[in-house]
């Protein structure tokens, strides 16, 4: 694929998101949605933290993702280690089935909270970690930051979380030259809107520092996305924060923005490091296989 083409992609995705997304009937809104439960092992209301993994353990998918098909590698990974998974739908849109992300962030951070509060209640922990893609990724930090979630959270994993904004890779910056783009994007998809750098969003979320007290962050990005880019934004800074390039753990590792998250053992492998630190193994090309 030529290189225009494949930073094009993003861009075209974006404007015809917006305009599905104005097209869609209010008259649809009871849609079928992602099924609740997947029949691997997560999402299990009856599963009881271990003293080994102790907290359980929520998945936050990135934009125009869901509960399931998000998480439909690293659930089950996860799982099979001992922990108790469970993952949300957030940001849904009256009539957007299986899309989600699209709402405003910092009204999905509020379902976030809720969720945490549920899985917390369901379980008996005192505390959450949380592991997002994405918006998944950064959206958290704003439920941390603002709406308590301090008090329930002890790590935050993102996954190519864009923390200061997508550009997909720079032409975002091309959207004032496109008559109506901004406004179409803004009233349709809230969320893809928030997640362009500048946003007011952004501003509020990161004005006086990337993270809170008490809270563990780790950082797992690839220099091929194409998506949260330049992906040195998606690093944070702070006391508490472990920021890591996947090429520097196998410079083999070619995933971009959602293989990263969809299949990418070395990446799941980080973030058992992270949920764990004090059981935590070296991460390399093998760890593809493990």
């Amino acid at each position: 694929m030529l290189p225009w083409k494949r930073v094009l992609r993003p861009l075209v995705a974006l404007f015809l998101t917006a305009a599905a997304v104005a097209a869609v009937p209010a008259a649809t809104a009871s849609a079928a949605t992602t099924a609740g439960a997947p029949g691997s092992g997560w999402n299990d209301y009856s599963c009881k933290p271990s003293a080994a993994h102790p907290r359980p353990v929520v998945l936050v998918h990135g934009t125009l993702g869901n509960s399931v098909d998000n998480w439909l590698g690293l659930a089950p990974y996860l799982v099979s280690r001992g922990y108790c998974v469970y993952s949300l739908d957030y940001g849904r849109l009256p009539g957007v089935p299986l899309f989600h992300g699209l709402g405003p962030i910092d009204k999905s951070a509020g379902q976030l909270s809720d969720f945490v509060d549920k899985v917390l209640a369901a379980t008996g922990a005192a505390e959450a970690d949380l592991v997002g893609h994405s918006q998944g990724g950064m959206m958290p930090r704003y439920y941390l930051k603002f709406l308590g979630g301090a008090d329930k959270v002890n790590a935050l994993v993102g996954i190519a979380p864009d923390n200061h904004g997508a550009t997909l890779s720079g032409l975002t910056n091309l959207l004032p030259y496109f008559p109506g783009a901004e406004d179409l994007v803004k009233a349709t998809t809230p969320g893809l809107a928030d997640q362009i750098p500048g946003s007011d969003f952004l501003t509020k979320l990161n004005t006086g520092g990337d993270t809170v007290p008490g809270v563990r962050y780790t950082v797992l990005a690839t220099k091929y996305d194409e998506v949260a880019t330049p992906w040195r934004s998606q690093y944070l800074s702070g006391s508490d924060v472990h920021n890591v390039l996947l090429q520097d753990l196998c410079p083999l590792d070619l995933s971009e923005h959602l293989a990263i998250a969809l299949f990418d053992r070395i990446a799941y492998h980080e973030v058992a490091n992270a949920l764990d630190p004090s059981h935590a193994t070296a991460t390399s090309c093998a760890s593809a296989f493990s």
